[in-house]
C-alpha cells in the first residue's frame, strides 16, 4: 500500500510539474480592454500582464509590481501601447490621454487608464488591437459599455484583430447605414461573377420596362435569400452555393445563344431563380463583415440598397451601350451580343470548373 501511495504522489508531482512549466514560462497571454463610452468622452482602463510588459522591456515581471520601477518605464508603455492599440471614431483617428499607470498585484498585472475627449457623439467605434506580436496565442478581452450599460463583448487575437462597434441611436444608425451601403457597392464592383450574370440577362435588349423587371426579379430573389442566410435561418456551404452561381452564369450565356425570334421572354423568371442563389453568396460577405445586433434590419437593408445601386450602374452603362449600338449598326449590335454570350458562358464554365476542384 505505501509503495503504491508513493508512486501514485510521484504520478501527481510530475504532472503537477509538468502543467506548471508553462505556467511559469507564460503565466496569462491576455489582456483585458475596458472602453466606456459617454457623450463627452470614450475612457476606460488597459490591463497587461505584467509577464508581456516586461517581455517588451526588457525587465523582470515582478519589478514592475513597485511603483518606482514601473514610472520609469511609464513612458515606454505609453508608447508601444498607443502604437498597438488603436482607436477610430467616424472615421477619425483618436489620440489617447493616459491619466494613469499604476500596478495591480492582485492581477499581476499593470492598468493603464485612458481618456479620450469626443466632440460629437460616436456612431461607429473601430477598435484595433495587436499588443504583443511576440505571442501568437495571446488575447485582448475587450468590453464596449454605453452610458454605464454593458453592450458588447469581443475576443480580439491571432488573424482577428479588429472590433466594429455602432453605438445607439441616430448616429449608430446613421453609420450603420453608411457602412453596409458602401459595403453592398464595393461588393458589386469586385465582385465578376455577379456583374456577368447582370450583363448576360441584358444583352437581349428589350424596353426599359423589361429591362426593369428582369434587375427588379433578380433583387427581390437575392434579398430573399441574402436576409434568410444573414440572419442564419437557411445557409447552405459556399462549396455548393459558389458553383451553382458559376453555373447560373453560364446557362444564361447559353439561353442567349439558343434563344429564338419571338419566343417568350422569361429572362424576369431566370432572374428571380438565380437571385435566390445569388443571394447566399451575398450573405457570405455580410458574415465576414459581421452584422451588428442591434441594427439588424438597417444593416440588411443597408446593404441590398448598396447592391442595388452598384447593379443600377451596370444597367445603365450596358443599356445604354447596347442601345447606341443597336441604333447605329444593328448586325454589329448581333454579333457583339453573340460573342458577349460565349464569353459570359466560358467564364461561367471556368468558373464552375475552378470551384468545383
Amino acid at each position: 500500500m505505501r509503495t503504491g501511495h508513493f508512486f501514485l504522489r510521484l504520478l501527481i508531482g510530475l504532472v503537477a510539474a509538468a502543467c506548471a512549466t508553462p505556467v511559469l514560462a507564460h503565466p496569462a497571454p491576455f489582456s483585458y480592454l475596458d472602453v466606456r463610452l459617454t457623450t463627452a468622452a470614450i475612457e476606460g482602463t488597459l490591463v497587461l500582464h505584467d509577464f508581456d510588459v516586461a517581455h517588451e522591456l526588457n525587465a523582470a515581471p515582478e519589478s514592475l509590481l513597485d511603483p518606482v520601477t514601473l514610472q520609469r518605464h511609464a513612458s515606454a508603455i505609453t508608447a508601444f501601447v498607443r502604437e498597438r492599440l488603436r482607436m477610430n471614431a467616424d472615421g477619425r483617428d483618436l489620440t489617447w490621454e493616459i491619466s494613469r499607470l499604476r500596478a495591480v498585484p492582485e492581477r499581476t498585472g499593470v492598468e493603464v487608464a485612458y481618456r479620450v475627449p469626443l466632440r460629437a457623439t460616436v456612431g461607429h467605434l473601430t477598435i484595433r488591437a495587436a499588443l504583443f506580436p511576440y505571442d501568437p496565442n495571446h488575447q485582448t478581452f475587450v468590453n464596449v459599455y454605453e452610458e454605464g450599460v454593458l453592450k458588447h463583448q469581443e475576443v480580439l487575437g491571432g488573424a482577428h484583430t479588429t472590433c466594429e462597434y455602432y453605438t445607439g441611436g441616430r448616429q449608430g444608425a446613421f453609420a450603420v447605414f453608411k457602412a453596409f451601403t458602401a459595403a453592398g457597392i464595393h461588393h458589386i464592383a469586385i465582385g465578376p461573377d455577379h456583374i456577368l450574370f447582370i450583363v448576360g440577362l441584358l444583352l437581349l435588349g428589350g424596353s426599359v420596362l423589361r429591362l426593369l423587371g428582369i434587375v427588379s426579379a433578380f433583387t427581390i430573389g437575392h434579398s430573399i435569400t441574402l436576409s434568410l442566410a444573414a440572419l442564419n435561418i437557411l445557409a447552405p456551404p459556399a462549396r455548393i452555393v459558389e458553383p451553382a452561381i458559376a453555373l447560373s452564369i453560364v446557362y444564361v450565356g447559353a439561353d442567349n445563344l439558343l434563344a429564338t425570334k419571338g419566343a417568350r421572354d422569361v429572362r424576369a423568371l431566370i432572374a428571380l431563380f438565380f437571385g435566390l442563389v445569388h443571394g447566399f453568396g451575398f450573405a457570405s460577405v455580410l458574415r465576414e463583415i459581421g452584422l451588428p445586433a442591434r441594427a439588424l434590419g438597417i444593416s440588411l437593408f443597408s446593404f441590398n440598397l448598396g447592391v442595388e445601386i452598384g447593379q443600377a450602374v451596370v444597367v445603365v452603362i450596358v443599356a445604354s451601350l447596347l442601345a447606341l449600338l443597336r441604333t447605329r449598326s444593328p448586325i454589329a449590335a448581333r454579333h457583339v451580343v453573340t460573342a458577349a454570350s460565349v464569353v459570359v458562358t466560358l467564364a461561367g464554365t471556368y468558373w464552375f470548373v475552378q470551384r468545383i476542384w
